[in-house]
């Protein structure tokens, strides 16, 4: 693996460790103090920076690799896009068949904790829809996707580079429950990649699902409740996103 790869993954693990001393630190300089909820605030305004700060340090690491413009295979700009834009509907798709799964054969109910907690924290912080939507899934397309199954995808088989690299992406997320939902998740956006070669696909449909998730739990979301006592096959559709 190159040198600035293990650069960026080391940025990625301190800033996900960063909460722990980041987010005290904002509590006791009083940020988010106006909030009913002051920790929760914090731990917003403290992703919103720690994800800023890495995103930037990610750029710097991989300026030589967003400066090689030609890479072997890569698909057609044109049919690039197509599977960008078609990668949002298949990711969309996978994760409700993996919900259901989830559901019909473990009893494990859709929705995510994980998915509620940050909704709630967007209402108190705003700014951290540029986290959830774009920042986020940037990185964790670059690391997961470019990094890991990059890497593993040179010295083995689609199958192998995947499972490793979706497991690691479904472990991150923390909710072990869910490890066959965001592992779904993990090969589909991989398997983009692979299709084509261009690292903006996964990223585009990663981006415009979580995007998807968040304006619907948020902006419709009172809308969405009221369909869900109706039926309750339809928490399969909405309710089973995960960011």
């Amino acid at each position: 693996m190159k040198r600035q790869y293990w650069y960026v993954i080391i940025a990625y693990v301190i800033m996900q460790l960063s909460s722990i001393a980041g987010v005290p630190l904002l509590v006791f300089l009083g940020v988010g103090a106006h909030s009913h909820n002051a920790v929760e605030a914090a731990s917003g305004y403290w992703a919103v920076i720690s994800f800023s700060i890495t995103f930037f340090l990610v750029l710097f690491f991989l300026r030589n690799d967003i400066k090689q413009r030609h890479e072997r295979d890569r698909a057609p700009l044109s049919v690039a896009w197509v599977w960008a834009i078609g990668g949002f509907f298949l990711a969309l798709f996978a994760q409700g068949i993996a919900s259901n799964i989830e559901y019909r054969l473990f009893g494990i109910q859709a929705g995510s904790e994980n998915t509620k907690t940050i909704i709630e924290i967007i209402r108190l912080t705003p700014a951290l829809v540029i986290v959830t939507s774009v920042i986020g899934p940037i990185l964790e397309e670059v690391i997961f996707r470019k990094i890991i199954f990059g890497t593993l995808y040179n010295k083995y088989n689609f199958l192998i580079a995947a499972t490793i690299s979706s497991l690691l992406f479904a472990v991150v997320h923390m909710e072990l429950e869910h490890l066959l939902l965001y592992s779904t998740m993990g090969f589909t956006f991989a398997f983009l990649y692979a299709k084509t070669k261009r690292i903006f696909v996964p990223i585009f449909a990663h981006v415009t699902m979580n995007t998807f998730v968040v304006v619907m739990q948020t902006v419709f979301a009172d809308h969405i409740e009221q369909i869900i006592k109706e039926t309750d096959k339809m928490q399969f559709i909405f309710g089973g996103f995960s960011l």
